[in-house]
């Protein structure tokens, strides 16, 4: 009994130094500006940038075609502008790109993205909050094979799709390390280092000992500005945000439907309670 309480007692410590670890590691998320899922208009923005851009390389199985009407487009308009994997609007959004070409350029067969918005929520936020972050955190890194690295999602195998629009960008990663004996494995001290990356994707790296020993591991992400993009960054935040909400509707097409159902129903269920409310008062008023 006693070692159950102590166990009880110890446990939200417990808990408040897990979660005190999963919270200090990681790049920060930003927040996606929820508004756009229920923007028309950035939805079918999002559309057509996921097929121009996205559609090459990921496929969208579990959607098809004739589910983008649910956000205003029209059949003809699908067919017209949008109908480039498929032959008919009732088709799976199939990706272009073949299964043996995929292997061969990356490695891998890129992922299916049909519910990657439900698949990436977290703790640290929602699926769309890690995409928005994802697609605004690559920076140049000439020692990767494709030229391109993430702050969110390091050594990422897919290259930045985007960088015409959003330029490139350098960054700085600042990282504490512990110094340990080579005998004993103690911790002697502690070394700051800096690996700093240009614009042009140039490494360069520089470490100084740390006085004291009261610090603590960390790394850290400091993106630099984009430069040269098509696009400034507010523009391209918006772009980015527009192809995140259709990703984030794409994963539940009807989840609309539902919210719009959904408030139908409580108001249908309150005006019965008040009608039943009324029905039970008539009812024993007599009684009484």
């Amino acid at each position: 009994m006693k070692t159950f309480r102590k166990f009880i007692a110890a446990l939200p410590l417990a808990l408040g130094l897990s979660l005190a670890q999963a919270s200090g590691g990681g790049y920060p998320l930003d927040h996606f500006p929820v508004e756009k899922l229920t923007d028309v208009a950035a939805l079918q923005s999002g559309a057509k940038l996921f097929v121009n851009y996205c559609l090459n390389c990921h496929g969208a199985s579990s959607m098809r075609y004739n589910r983008l009407q649910d956000i205003g487009l029209t059949e003809d308009q699908i067919r017209k502008n949008l109908l480039f994997s498929a032959e008919k609007v009732g088709e799976q959004m199939k990706v272009a790109i073949t299964p043996d070409d995929a292997k061969e350029w990356f490695g891998a067969l890129p992922p299916d993205l049909s519910v990657i918005a439900r698949a990436r929520a977290s703790g640290s936020g929602s699926g769309a909050d890690w995409l928005y972050t994802y697609l605004r955190s690559y920076y140049r890194d000439s020692t990767r094979a494709t030229g391109w690295n993430n702050a969110l999602f390091e050594n990422v195998g897919m290259p930045h799709v985007f960088w015409e629009l959003q330029g490139t960008r350098g960054v700085s990663i600042e990282e504490i390390k512990p110094v340990k004996d080579e005998k004993t494995a103690a911790v002697t001290g502690f070394q700051k280092v800096t690996i700093a990356f240009d614009s042009a994707g140039q490494r360069s790296e520089k470490a100084e000992k740390l006085e004291g020993k009261n610090h603590h591991e960390k790394r850290e992400f400091v993106l630099g500005k984009a430069e040269g993009g098509k696009l400034s960054q507010s523009q391209y935040d918006e772009t980015v945000a527009d192809l995140v909400a259709y990703i984030t509707f794409m994963s539940d097409p009807s989840a609309r439907a539902r919210t719009q159902l959904g408030v139908w129903v409580l108001l249908f269920l309150s005006i019965l309670m008040v009608l039943a409310w009324w029905l039970n008062r008539e009812f024993w008023k007599d009684v009484k």
